[in-house]
């Protein structure tokens, strides 16, 4: 077979892209769009069968190739890529329906197909990074077609994971200078010393891709401002598996750390903080997909720390989860986004009592609202318990802890919401309500199958997906026991089940406090007397380093305005404004017309003048 087909899902986007500009008819344009990303689909799928191949042509010298390499691992992220994109364009054909900027959607949405299997395919560090910049560019296009303050909230997602690809950047440059190459798979180093801080710089590129604390600000707002289906297609699912994709690379190919190393401390520890700080944030919640924003960075923090405790379990569970949350958080995105069709908004105290006249949609964010809480027999449950245990064996136990609280939170969370939104009282805020059509209902359905599947049948995803990212360390896989360790009825399980028992207990304990309004169900856990005020300063956006950041730059310019712009204007003004009118009243005193003067003074021009000249003869001889 020829390998050139390694070249499809990079080319075929931009065709599609390119040539969906040209045509006129809103439905000639969705059709366009979902044929493409069928047709991507399909390469990346026959890939994903290849399992093995590489291309490099000449590109740029100097050791940079156009090179491009495909194996198990890479070719299920691919051919994952492209499932979301698909789901996501046939969702999309729907919204887009009123859209005047169909076709710019479409353009940015299949050049970020491009650039995202780019990435995923890319074994050049320089072409890695021609793809990933690309990325950043067409994320940013995406959120200016929300609504009227979508560019402040594309102008902090450009700031934020722009400073997350400088970082990205000088690991890569420092990686370059220890290792002396730039091919990705050639490279193999013990996370130490200089390479340690490549490590870590590069790390920032990952996480702050995949949306972990704190380069997650941005998410939230683009939750409000920006489109729906751009939150399902890149927070929610591309960005999740581009940024632990990147993030698995370098921990187990790339570098190499041992449980409990100063790298794992690290890792665990951001994700034990995303895991806790963001789901305490979505608890708080009055709008749907705000809510569910918070829940994709929360989300982030169970991947990194899986990934970070080095044990085959905490692994796998680590990369399984980063699946599985593309897989439910899309499909709680796309639920958002039928609520938001049928009844014009996402405000939950706004709702209320829509599974009688959306059931489809109803039974689809119940699904999928299970799966993240971690909820035997759902996928989520197989995931987080694999992190559970990972976590656990490193001996750490106050990351397991914090795994433990953000489940508690994350059901309590989505308690609420269900309850606000689908299982309370009839709303008489909105008008009467029908359930969405199939181009919408289809992709949730779908996803919500995929989430009851994985989690009955989980060891079919491991083997298909998962496990080939371990291919190259067989020792780590001799050590999986995830087999028999994960049934009900062992220690850590039982406690993760009692965690949800908690949650249901804060949820009934709120809805009674709250007079029977579920959208209030979390104010008791909002109104304790320390967390009030963290809460308080973080609604105040005094966390968010970005906002602090544009504060301080402000401060900074006011200083600067009135210590040297001012003084600066003082002496122009005082100093060499006078200055020169004195100058200029002089030379109309002296130029005033009269022959004789101008006279005169020609004449002493020329004594002084030869007195010089006359001076220098001297002096010469």
């Amino acid at each position: 077979m020829n390998i050139d087909i390694l070249l499809f899902p990079i080319l075929l986007p931009l065709i599609f892209a390119v040539m969906g500009l040209f045509l006129k008819s809103k439905k000639l344009i969705n059709y366009w769009a979902v044929l493409g990303s069928a047709a991507v689909l399909y390469c990346a799928y026959v890939l994903f069968g290849i399992k093995q191949a590489s291309l490099v042509l000449p590109w740029l010298g100097h050791g940079i190739d156009f090179d491009l390499k495909l194996y198990g691992f890479n070719a299920a992220i691919l051919l994952w890529v492209n499932i979301f994109t698909f789901l996501v364009v046939l969702y999309s054909t729907i919204k887009m329906e009123t859209s005047t900027r169909i076709k710019e959607y479409y353009l940015y949405v299949f050049l970020t197909v491009m650039f995202a299997n780019g990435s995923v395919l890319a074994d050049n560090f320089v072409l890695f990074l021609f793809f990933w910049g690309g990325l950043l560019i067409t994320l940013y296009m995406l959120i200016m077609l929300g609504n009227l303050n979508s560019y402040k909230t594309a102008l902090k997602s450009l700031i934020l994971l722009g400073l997350c690809d400088f970082c990205l950047l000088l690991g890569v440059v420092l990686l370059w200078k220890i290792s002396g190459s730039l091919k990705i798979s050639a490279i193999s180093l013990e996370a130490q010393g200089l390479a340690m801080i490549s490590f870590l710089l590069i790390m920032i590129g990952a996480i702050g891709k995949a949306g972990a604390m704190p380069f997650h600000n941005w998410i939230p707002d683009a939750a409000i401002d920006a489109p729906v289906t751009v939150m399902a297609f890149l927070p929610a699912s591309l960005e999740k598996l581009l940024g632990i994709y990147l993030l698995t690379r370098i921990s187990l190919d790339v570098f190499h750390f041992q449980m409990n190393s100063p790298v794992s401390i690290v890792l665990m520890t951001v994700g034990a903080i995303t895991i806790v700080f963001a789901v305490m944030m979505a608890l708080i919640q009055k709008d749907f997909k705000r809510l569910l924003s918070y829940h994709a960075v929360s989300q982030v923090g169970y991947m990194i720390l899986g990934i970070g405790t080095g044990t085959p379990l905490g692994i796998v569970g680590g990369i399984f989860h980063m699946l599985n949350h593309a897989i439910y958080k899309t499909g709680l995105f796309l639920s958002s986004g039928s609520v938001e069709l049928a009844a014009g908004t996402t405000e939950m105290k706004k709702l209320g009592g829509l599974m009688k006249s959306m059931p489809v949609t109803g039974l689809c964010f119940s699904v999928c609202a299970l799966s993240i809480s971690g909820v035997w027999p759902f996928n989520g449950f197989v995931s987080k318990e694999m992190i559970f245990h990972g976590s656990y064996e490193t001996g750490y136990l106050i990351f397991t802890i914090a795994a433990w609280v953000g489940a508690i939170f994350t059901f309590a969370s989505f308690l609420k919401a269900g309850h606000s939104i689908f299982f309370g009282a009839k709303s008489t805020e909105i008008p009467e309500v029908k359930e969405n059509s199939w181009p919408v209902l289809v992709p949730m359905i779908i996803l919500s199958a995929f989430c009851i599947l994985f989690g009955v049948y989980s060891i079919l995803p491991l083997k298909l997906f998962i496990l080939p990212a371990l291919s190259g360390h067989p020792e780590v896989l001799a050590e999986l026991t995830f087999t028999h360790n994960l049934s009900l009825l062992n220690p850590i399980a039982l406690i993760s089940m009692g965690c949800l028992v908690i949650a249901f207990g804060l949820h009934y304990l709120g809805v009674k406090k709250g007079q029977g309004k579920a959208y209030l169900a979390s104010e008791p856990v909002h109104n304790l007397p320390i967390i009030k005020t963290i809460y308080n300063l973080a609604e105040n956006r005094v966390f968010d380093f970005y906002e602090q950041g544009v504060k301080l730059i402000k401060l900074l310019s006011k200083v600067i305005y009135y210590t040297v712009d001012r003084p600066i204007d003082f002496v122009y003004e005082r100093v060499v404004t006078v200055t020169g009118r004195i100058v200029i009243f002089i030379l109309r005193v002296l130029h005033n017309g009269r022959f004789a003067n101008y006279l005169s003074w020609s004449l002493a021009g020329l004594m002084a003048l030869g007195y010089v000249m006359g001076t220098l003869i001297k002096k010469a001889g």
